[in-house]
């Protein structure tokens, strides 16, 4: 999300255009591209003001505790999102509109779409539960959540950085005009991370894993699958031990241990993939700079698997560069399995910010993203993750192709 300066009328603008929901003409829509995103701050882009900020970071830091809590969780009475509706089965989505490079469409009318192409369980449409409808109120998160089942594990993470880039940049190049040297390190860093191999990688993960379950009745013959499949390509996570997150992704699935999900049979299951967007610097008692500009070392990938230690990924927003700003926390988008093998034609679904229809931040909108929009970020984020998560095979959560919103 991007950043804005307190300002009382600009707030209250932004409030209405937010609620409205703004949507720019065709013309306006084939301008842009995306392709400036990764310079501009969330806020700016969905017009939020500082406190929208403050109350989206609160939201995004009690989401992943929800599932924890079980059905009956609810958000603090303070809080002011609001669950969406129930919208009829037979209901079809109107079609999405145009934004910036991107389709958009209101939350009521994702339900819509949800329900005819994506909640399909063994062949059979779902409508969409009212604890289904709670977890996507929260937004970005809330998408992935909706399609992953119960909030997944963002342990099996995997990026590409290239490390010669990152020396010889730092060897040879310098800070821009007015640029510190803890801005010029960050920058090189953030530029030295390659999304599309990172996505690559995870999909070539997700692939052999979806080969090891095949057949496998239980956790110990995809396990003996896995490791085959990794010896005859010569990959490096076969050397993973078996605390590895890699080897246990499986087992610490919600899905997989349920009756109605894969009740202990991987042969149920698949691998998907969903992406995050983060910032670096989140050591507390580190130093400011790297609060602000990125902590160059943190969240790097291991250079032979591509895997990327999260376990301290706290969900810390980048601290203010600046008077009046306000960084969001994360963002999410949702990729399922489709099987488009064009990164350039894959989709990417995400939201603006968690549903409040009644307060200052307005209602949810939800956005078909092409992957170099996606990928382009926002100055809120100087690090993408590709995860692979697993759903039950019987879900339908990535047709072949993905009509709406898109010729």
């Amino acid at each position: 999300m991007r950043i804005r300066r307190r300002a009382l009328v600009f707030a209250t603008l932004s409030a209405v255009l937010c609620t409205a929901g703004f949507m720019p003409s065709a013309s306006e829509a084939a301008a842009g591209n995306g392709a400036e995103e990764g310079t501009k701050s969330y806020a700016e882009t969905y017009r939020l003001s500082a406190d929208d900020v403050a109350s989206i970071n609160a939201l995004n830091e009690s989401a992943p505790a929800a599932p924890a809590a079980g059905p009956s969780f609810r958000a603090p009475d303070s809080d002011d999102r609001v669950t969406p509706p129930a919208e009829p089965l037979d209901r079809m989505p109107d079609p999405y509109r145009p934004s910036y490079g991107r389709a958009e469409t209101i939350v009521n009318n994702y339900i819509r779409k949800w329900q005819q192409v994506y909640s399909h369980r063994d062949g059979k449409k779902q409508q969409m539960t009212e604890e289904q409808r709670e977890w996507l109120s929260y937004g970005c998160v809330g998408v992935t959540w909706v399609n992953s089942g119960q909030y997944p594990t963002n342990r099996l993470a995997f990026a590409s950085f290239d490390e010669d880039k990152y020396r010889n940049e730092l060897k040879n190049g310098r800070p821009r005009s007015g640029e510190t040297r803890a801005e010029f390190e960050g920058r090189v860093a953030k530029e030295s991370f390659d999304e599309e191999k990172g996505f690559q990688r995870a999909r070539e993960v997700a692939s052999v894993m979806n080969r090891a379950l095949e057949n496998a009745h239980d956790e110990s013959a995809y396990l003996d699958n896995l490791k085959k499949e990794l010896a005859n390509g010569n990959d490096a996570l076969r050397h993973e031990d078996a605390r590895s997150p890699f080897y246990s992704a499986l087992r610490n699935t919600p899905s997989f241990n349920e009756r109605n999900g894969g009740n202990h049979d991987p042969s149920r299951m698949k691998a998907v993939i969903y992406s995050k967007h983060f910032w670096s610097g989140q050591d507390r008692s580190g130093s400011a700079d790297k609060r602000k500009y990125g902590d160059s070392e943190a969240f790097r990938p291991d250079q032979g698997t591509g895997l990327v230690d999260m376990s301290r990924d706290r969900n810390i927003p980048r601290s203010p560069t600046s008077p009046g700003e306000g960084f969001v926390n994360f963002d999410y988008g949702w990729f399922g399995a489709q099987t488009e093998a064009d990164a350039d034609k894959t989709v990417w679904t995400h939201g603006n910010h968690y549903h409040a229809p009644n307060g200052s931040l307005g209602a949810m909108h939800v956005y078909e993203s092409k992957f170099r929009n996606w990928s382009a970020g926002y100055s809120d984020f100087d690090r993408g993750a590709y995860v692979v998560t697993f759903i039950p095979k019987g879900w339908n959560t990535a047709p072949d192709k993905v009509k709406q919103g898109w010729p």
